[in-house]
């Protein structure tokens, strides 16, 4: 992995977790847990949507990445939220 590659991984994640923060909470959660957030949440949803058959193309590949990591993200927060509230 170079390190232009790995700036990109940590700026997707940063923005797709701050993103999936405002929908499901309304806030962020700082940077580190930001980034976090948006790279699990790129896990899951390239795990997740495959399986249930979901794939879309948008603007360009990176517009596609922070969008399936923020929904992914968004998945991550709402089953936290869920377990928490037990």
């Amino acid at each position: 992995m170079t390190g232009t590659e790995l700036i990109i991984i940590l700026l997707v994640g940063a923005l797709a977790g701050w993103l999936a923060g405002l929908i499901v909470r309304g806030f962020g959660f700082g940077l580190l847990g930001d980034i976090v957030v948006g790279i699990l949440g790129a896990f899951i949803a390239g795990w997740l949507f495959p399986r249930l058959g979901i794939h879309f193309m948008l603007v360009n590949p990176l517009v596609t990445s922070i969008t399936y990591a923020m929904l992914g993200a968004v998945i991550l927060l709402l089953i936290i939220g869920l377990v928490r509230r037990r």
